[in-house]
């Protein structure tokens, strides 16, 4: 078949549609210097091969198709051209200014083969070759994930290459106590869940112990599965279905515990998650009267385990006099033979009024306690004169006798001795008349030894042996 010249070649419509409005909004740009751009643009070059064989190209408004165009071939050299214009091609301009570059080119050499239509159509079919190309790229970039984000679920389209790109792209700011599953460092790729949970603050007061802790579960029931505390037959001070704010709650829990208590010789036990040995008391149907009490304070806190004994107590009070001591005042008196002392004054306990408590534990009495002390008299002090004049040591004519036979004769040898009567003493049993007749002080009994030989020899002196008429012949052997 002749080739149809311009004038005798079938006119097909043609209606030029603008190519912002047709992809303007599914394509911003096109970016073919990415790693699947190559691929991309043989593709287009295989389809700009074959442009001049499209049988026709529906560009009508009601869709119907355009009358097909006569089969050509493809002008020399076009192949290397397409691909020569697809390296530099970014823009939808660019390929429309490249697509009329080469349709002059091809006219100027092979005027005859490539009619007004076929030259119209080169340009728009690369243009739409080169748009499906790039948004391709496009597509491929996209990732669909899927982010929770403190319980709440959605779909996020990302063009981001981890998680921490994706969490910043969509505003969720981690913090210290935050989580993040899979971590913002992983790699995102389509089709991903990532899930991040919001650290939350609980002033937590477990079993009477406080201590501030993190969780990242919402609720309270959540929080105490999470932390691992046994809440079966526990006490929690708010519903556990509580939500917990980010800034924080406070939550005390008392867990299920076994207390035993020891009362009037029996034994029970108890499961119990009261907050005192007071509380568990009162749920084994007891009560604490008058003066009983517990081995562990009532207001203490039952531990698991605890063994708890009642005390039952009964008491009162109970009064007593006792004798306050007297004080000894000496003073020296150098009239007086060393060694000896004369009472001036005599001492005399004083009297206290002292009250007790006393009272019976399980039966059982106990030491009294004192609580009270009144003074009723007080003592009166005894006052004593010591000697410190030295006797002498000896009588004339008088020393050669045998002073320790007569005194042992006497008195046994005692200083202090006293006859039954009383009104004798000391070792040669002097009464007091006769003892202060010869210098001495006080009585003779309380004079030493020595004084008491001094004023023996004296007596000798005056009397002779009849002061002493059954042993002053023991004077002389």
């Amino acid at each position: 078949m002749a080739p149809l010249g311009p004038s005798a070649a079938p006119q097909p419509t043609v209606v030029d549609v603008p190519l912002t409005a047709a992809y303007t909004p599914t394509l911003p740009y096109v970016d073919l210097r990415r790693d699947a751009g190559a691929a991309e643009a043989r593709r287009r070059q295989h389809v700009l091969a074959q442009a001049p064989t499209v049988p026709y190209l529906d560009l009508g408004e009601a869709g119907r198709p355009g009358p097909p165009l006569p089969r050509q071939s493809t002008p020399p050299g076009a192949a290397d051209r397409v691909r020569g214009d697809a390296a530099g091609v970014h823009t939808a301009e660019d390929a429309r200014r490249v697509g009329r570059a080469q349709a002059r080119r091809g006219a100027r050499r092979r005027p005859a083969e490539l009619p007004e239509a076929l030259r119209r159509l080169v340009p728009q079919a690369l243009v739409v070759a080169f748009l499906a190309g790039g948004t391709s790229a496009f597509v491929a970039d996209d990732k669909a994930v899927r982010l929770t984000v403190d319980g709440v679920p959605r779909t996020a389209h990302t063009f981001a290459d981890d998680v921490s790109e994706l969490l910043e792209e969509q505003g969720v700011d981690l913090r210290a106590h935050d989580v993040a599953a899979p971590g913002p460092d992983a790699a995102l790729d389509g089709g991903d869940e990532i899930t991040v949970r919001y650290g939350r603050p609980l002033t937590l007061t477990l079993d009477g112990f406080r201590e501030r802790v993190w969780t990242t579960a919402r609720t309270v029931e959540a929080a105490l599965r999470e932390l691992g505390v046994r809440t079966e037959g526990a006490y929690v001070s708010v519903p556990r279905s509580t939500p917990i704010p980010r800034t924080g709650l406070v939550l005390d829990v008392r867990t299920e515990r076994a207390v035993t208590f020891m009362a009037d010789g029996r034994e029970r036990t108890i499961r119990t998650n009261a907050a005192s040995v007071r509380e568990v008391f009162g749920e084994a149907g007891n009560v604490l009267r008058g003066q009983h009490t517990t081995s562990v304070p009532p207001i203490g806190f039952p531990r698991d385990g605890r063994a708890v004994a009642v005390l039952r107590i009964s008491g009162g009070r109970k009064v007593r006099e006792e004798p306050v001591d007297f004080a000894v005042v000496r003073t020296r008196d150098p009239a007086s033979f060393a060694g000896t002392e004369a009472v001036v004054q005599q001492g005399e306990p004083g009297v206290r009024r002292v009250t007790y408590a006393v009272r019976t534990v399980n039966g059982v009495r106990k030491e009294p306690r004192r609580i009270d002390e009144e003074r009723v008299r007080e003592p009166v002090t005894r006052q004593v004169r010591t000697g410190t004049r030295q006797p002498p040591s000896s009588v004339r004519g008088v020393d050669g006798l045998d002073w320790e036979a007569l005194a042992a004769c006497e008195s046994g040898g005692r200083p202090d001795a006293v006859d039954p009567s009383g009104n004798h003493g000391g070792l040669y049993q002097f009464d007091t008349a006769t003892w202060r007749s010869l210098g001495g002080s006080g009585r003779p009994q309380d004079a030493p030894a020595e004084e008491q030989t001094y004023r023996a020899k004296k007596l000798y002196v005056q009397r002779g042996a009849s002061p002493w008429p059954h042993c002053g012949r023991r004077l002389y052997r």
